[in-house]
């Protein structure tokens, strides 16, 4: 869950908190703009590491923080995504379970899962993803976890969309079977994931 302004307070130096401070005001003054090509508090949201790092996950919560008080819609959403660095994109990753209440924005989720980015990897695996992909994409989502790197407990709601899941069983027998034979190592997540399936022998 994202920390309020009050819980980041903490973890931000003085000059940091006053330039949060002026860039929520701006992004809540900016609420439903529709007339401008942009709000000036996205400026703030692409400055947020400049000026609240150099903790990542301080800055995300930043960002996410940001995005809730402007009330960004679908559009401001994905223009900041398309136009965004690595870690503004995560960012908008982060912020979609809290914006966006149905599968609108799942094309940006499945941009993140095309990319061998971990970071993005491991934030478009989190509850929207869980609620909004179908289970195809889901099972892929699962594989491309395992073959970058990105843990699996990243992945939100893993358990009970795995329990009883045949297809990401075999999915995950036929993944372990190539990495053998092709002499490398079978992710331990693999086993975990596979055993949620109820289907390892």
């Amino acid at each position: 869950m994202t920390p309020t302004r009050e819980e980041l307070s903490p973890r931000l130096d003085p000059a940091a908190r006053s330039w949060l401070d002026r860039a929520l005001a701006e992004a809540v003054a900016g609420e439903g703009d529709d007339n401008v090509a942009f709000a000036g508090w996205e400026l703030s949201f692409a400055a947020a590491g400049r000026h609240c790092g150099p903790s990542a996950d301080t800055v995300d919560s930043v960002r996410v923080l940001l995005l809730q008080e402007a009330r960004a819609d679908l559009a401001v959403l994905t223009r900041l995504y398309h136009r965004g660095t690595a870690a503004e994109r995560r960012a908008v990753l982060l912020a979609l379970p809290r914006l966006v209440t149905g599968p609108d924005a799942l094309p940006l989720t499945e941009d993140a899962l095309r990319t061998n980015d971990t970071r993005l990897v491991a934030a478009a695996v989190g509850p929207y993803a869980a609620a909004h992909l179908d289970p195809h994409a889901w099972r892929h989502a699962i594989l491309k976890c395992l073959f970058t790197g990105v843990p699996l407990d990243a992945v939100d709601g893993l358990t009970e969309r795995a329990h009883g899941d045949a297809e990401l069983a075999r999915m995950l027998a036929d993944f372990a079977a190539e990495r053998t034979a092709a002499g490398r190592s079978v992710p331990a997540d693999l086993h975990h994931a596979l055993n949620l399936t109820g289907e390892e022998s």
